[in-house]
This record gives structure tokens, C-alpha cells and sequence, in this order.
């Protein structure tokens, strides 16, 4: 994904932090913040709890595929942070995947 599409310092994703508007799930934690530009931005915490460096890389992997292949059907001008629960390591691709769209309906950034 292009960088452009990504928050990259830590700088940004302190601003969403402090945006403060966020949704979870039994899976997920999402925080938002418009941030006034002309695209959408996401970006991924995956904290240690999650497990060994191997399996935060896979649900990283899999996260950033699951919106690759939905970010057509965001609306743009928000910053995204999507942030996984110690029980996404033991959920399937699908499952999380429900979970992902589930969090951006919620939260009214889907457009369908």
C-alpha cells in the first residue's frame, strides 16, 4: 500500500489517540479521527500481549490484507487504527474479517 494510505510516525497516531473516538468488539479496537486530507489512513498496534513476534506479524499480515481488499469501500478523510484483542490470535481470516467490517460499520465509514 502506498504510503500515503498509512500512518507511519508516532506523532500520528498519538493525534488519533487523542481524538478519542473509538469502537470495539469481542476481536478489535478501532479509534478515528477525520484528518482533512483526501484519503483514508490506516495504521496497526499490535502490543506483545498478542504473543511472540511471528504471530503478531500474522495478524498484522492478515489485517493489512483484509483492508486492502475493502479499502475501496471506505470513505475518505480518516485517520484508522485498528487495534487486536489476545483472543484474534486463536480466530480464523474470516472471522477477523467480520470483525474489521462489523467495526467500520459501526463507526459509519463504510460506504454500502
Amino acid at each position: 500500500m502506498n504510503k500515503k494510505y498509512r500512518l507511519r510516525n508516532n506523532m500520528e497516531f498519538k493525534k488519533v489517540y487523542n481524538g478519542r473516538k473509538n469502537y470495539w468488539n469481542r476481536n478489535l479496537i478501532l479509534y478515528i479521527r477525520r484528518n482533512g486530507l483526501d484519503n483514508s489512513r490506516v495504521g496497526y498496534s499490535i502490543t506483545k500481549k498478542i504473543g511472540n513476534s511471528v504471530v503478531r506479524n500474522k495478524v498484522r499480515r492478515r489485517m493489512k490484507e483484509i483492508y486492502r481488499l475493502n479499502f475501496h469501500n471506505i470513505k475518505e478523510g480518516y485517520d484508522l487504527i485498528f487495534i487486536p484483542k489476545k483472543n484474534v490470535v486463536d480466530i480464523s481470516y474470516k472471522e477477523l474479517e467480520s470483525a474489521m467490517l462489523h467495526l467500520l460499520k459501526l463507526s459509519g465509514l463504510l460506504k454500502n
